[in-house]
């Protein structure tokens, strides 16, 4: 059984978020390795005041090939979870046979899959600006308080976003619509997936989260479903967030995979 964990942030913000989380899966005798994306490696105040101008450049394709490469560098395959972004960037990943368990959470629109209603209205800020592509977007804060974090304890807003929020890059918006990577949802080496989405994210809507595994569970190995009731996109670190931690992991030991080489169980 692998003891190595493989944490993937999303859009927005870096591997800051996953503080919380991988403080407690190493608690439980876990290495945890929570890669930034290429060019998102500083603090995020730092990156909000000085990002650096590659990361305008950086788009899907070169986020995967970067944790797949990071992947590589393990010594052994490790359990995959991303949020967001990093929950599609897991499902990409996982296509590409690596991994030996996926858990994607709240995971953003994802290729073959309708965009619901608030993931539309969430991706204006971006997506409505036609020449966006290519240039570096700043989350607002009332953007971040009503959509992205709208349960997050309101007098704790503001320091939440200046601890975590960071820019990204429009081309990671664009790349889902313009040539897009697509995904075999019947791969027979698919590693076992467990997605989890929120009832109230505005980001990542449930019903696509819904749609996402009617999509995967075509796929031969165990695919799973679960919807946290008044949960939003922000769930990894609200309130009750260690019970998302917890289910993310006890399913991910419980339905992993042997390793490719390692030897078969008597």
């Amino acid at each position: 059984m692998t003891k190595t964990i493989m944490l993937i942030h999303g859009a927005w913000l870096n591997s800051r978020s996953w503080e919380a989380f991988k403080a407690r899966y190493e608690a439980q005798g876990f290495t945890v390795v929570a890669p930034d994306w290429p060019y998102d490696d500083r603090p995020p105040a730092e990156l909000r005041a000085k990002p650096d101008p590659r990361l305008a450049k950086t788009g899907q394709r070169e986020i995967i090939a970067h944790f797949a490469a990071e992947i590589a560098k393990l010594p052994e395959a490790p359990i995959l979870i991303g949020h967001s972004a990093g929950g599609t960037f897991t499902q990409h990943l996982l296509d590409q046979g690596l991994g030996v368990a996926g858990v994607a959470i709240d995971p953003a629109p994802t290729p073959g899959v309708p965009l619901g209603l608030q993931a539309i209205i969430s991706a204006l800020p971006v997506l409505g600006d036609p020449f966006s592509n290519g240039k570096l977007k700043t989350m607002s804060r009332p953007f971040f308080k009503t959509r992205f974090a709208q349960t997050a304890p309101k007098d704790q807003a503001d320091a939440l976003y200046d601890r975590y929020i960071v820019p990204t890059a429009a081309k990671v918006y664009w790349d889902g619509i313009i040539n897009p990577i697509k995904i075999n949802w019947a791969n027979p080496n698919r590693a076992p997936l467990l997605l989890i989405g929120g009832e109230i994210d505005l980001i990542a809507d449930a019903s696509m989260t819904r749609a996402i595994f009617n999509k995967q569970k075509r796929a031969a190995s165990r695919t799973e479903l679960k919807i946290y009731p008044g949960r939003s996109h922000w769930t990894c670190m609200d309130p009750g967030w260690e019970q998302v931690a917890d289910d993310a992991l006890a399913w991910a030991v419980a339905n992993a995979r042997a390793p490719a080489g390692a030897p078969a169980e008597s």
